[in-house]
């Protein structure tokens, strides 16, 4: 059966094959650009590099700046409170004679009070004046007016002792007060202190760290420098830990502690105390066995050993070293003695 022809207007006109190559070409033509634009995209996020040991240095060094202020206060008020202590048993043997004196002196009293209770005074004053002869009775009444003023005496001695067992106990108890607070911030800062270090630990590389032995020391050094020196040097290599003055560990102030102390020089474990225990020397006239101070806030020190060399305990993982102080910003120069 033959096919009906469409009417010439329901006709579909044919696509010219040159227009048809063109559709194509431009359809390829979109996915290679948008291959490119994915392309460029997936360049514009680069892979995240490892960090390299400097880098990670780096970041541990600014750590440790930030910390180290808070690891000297730390010493300075482990410092202080163990003179507050020693204040606090000076004072609790202060009061235990005090307190003794001030018992005798109320049993004192209280002894007199009980026999004037039981006789009265007048009894005292009748005797005077039946058994008085003539010429006497003056002296009678005197000596009766001197035992009533060594009682007035007595009492005034009972209310002095007492007031001064008080003013001393008040100190005490505010003293103790004082140290039971700063117990418990020493607590929170030191739980603190031991979790910064933890994670800046956690972060270090496992790398090997190269000590130098102390150099030859030349020039002007007296004896006590001398001793210190060398035993400052004898450190080289044991670890850093904060709030230790060795013998097995050290932070920055504890060596300097410990180095002079075999000197028979004492100073505070506290960079700040340190400051003010030596005498102020100008850099261009520094001698080894110097204290030599760095930041404006004195957080860390070290013992100058010429020729712009230290050595110290520079900080957790990284052992007591020879090294230079022009690392860090110089502060000044402290002599010891």
């Amino acid at each position: 059966m033959p096919v009906a022809s469409l009417p010439p207007h329901r006709r579909v006109p044919k696509t010219p094959a040159r227009v048809r190559g063109a559709r194509r070409a431009l359809a390829r033509l979109t996915a290679l650009c948008a291959a490119v634009i994915v392309g460029a995209g997936m360049l514009a996020v680069p892979a995240q590099a490892e960090p390299t040991v400097e880098e990670i240095e780096a970041q541990i060094e600014k750590q440790w700046r930030q910390l180290e202020p808070t690891i000297e206060q730390y010493n300075k008020v482990r410092s202080e409170l163990r003179v507050n202590r020693k204040k606090s048993d000076d004072l609790a043997k202060k009061i235990e004679p005090l307190q003794l004196e001030s018992e005798l002196a109320l049993n004192r009293i209280g002894e007199l009070a009980s026999r004037y209770y039981i006789i009265g005074p007048s009894y005292e004053l009748g005797a005077v004046l039946v058994n008085s002869r003539p010429g006497q009775l003056g002296e009678q009444l005197t000596l009766l007016d001197r035992v009533a003023t060594e009682q007035r005496r007595q009492i005034e001695d009972v209310l002095a002792v007492q007031a001064r067992f008080n003013t001393q106990k008040e100190k005490l108890d505010t003293l103790v007060t004082t140290q039971v607070k700063q117990e418990k911030d020493l607590a929170n800062r030191r739980k603190k202190i031991e979790g910064e270090i933890k994670t800046l630990r956690a972060s270090m590389p496992k790398t090997t760290v190269q000590t130098a032995n102390c150099p030859t020391i030349n020039g002007v050094v007296n004896a006590a420098a001398r001793t210190a020196i060398r035993t400052a040097c004898a450190q080289i290599g044991k670890p850093y830990v904060f709030g230790s003055t060795g013998p097995n560990s050290f932070d920055c102030s504890g060596l300097t502690q410990y180095a002079y102390r075999a000197a028979g020089i004492s100073l505070t474990h506290f960079t700040g105390a340190q400051w003010n225990e030596g005498r102020a020397i100008p850099r261009n006239e520094a001698r080894p066995g110097d204290l030599v101070f760095f930041r404006s806030d004195l957080s860390h020190v070290g013992i100058y050993l010429g020729n712009d060399k230290m050595v110290h305990a520079a900080r957790a993982g990284v052992p007591v070293n020879v090294s230079s102080i022009n690392t860090m910003p110089v502060a000044g120069f402290r002599r010891p003695g």
